[in-house]
């Protein structure tokens, strides 16, 4: 994959505009190249069998972060962020997903670095909002992360 994105670079070098810092525009293409390769071979990964043994998260009395984890899928995910505020959106797949920094994001956005974070902080309480309200069962775990 690094070759790959390597060539997808400088293939497209001519296509680089200089006010966008390069190394987002490089993070940017591998991380769509990434993404991408993921979508493509998602089928092959879906037929993957799961371990006979394992229990839906709701008939057990615990779970751990692994079980958890499970419930929700990388569309479900994608759905739930898609319904977040769009300055909050934007700035949180900056940071989570394409991995810029807080400075990073406030230069790009034209925003202070602080209005990052608070948009990061609120689109990450909204998306706890979702997944409770989906899977309430995880409201216990939630709590005690807080504490």
């Amino acid at each position: 994959m690094m070759n790959l994105g390597y060539l997808k670079i400088l293939k497209n070098l001519c296509k680089y505009k200089l006010e966008i810092p390069f190394e987002a525009w490089i993070r940017k293409i591998m991380i769509n190249l990434l993404i991408d390769n993921y979508r493509a071979n998602k089928k092959r990964l879906e037929h993957i069998s799961l371990n006979d043994e394992m229990t839906p998260l709701h008939n057990s009395g615990s779970f751990d972060l692994d079980e958890a984890g499970h419930l929700l899928d990388a569309e479900e995910v994608e759905l739930m962020i898609r319904h977040l505020p769009v300055v909050s959106r934007i700035v949180f797949n900056m940071f989570a997903i394409d991995g810029y920094s807080h400075s990073e994001i406030a230069t790009i956005m034209n925003i202070k670095s602080g209005t990052s974070k608070w948009h990061v902080n609120n689109a990450r309480q909204i998306l706890q909002e979702m997944i409770v309200t989906k899977y309430p069962e995880l409201n216990r775990y939630l709590k005690k992360r807080k504490a």
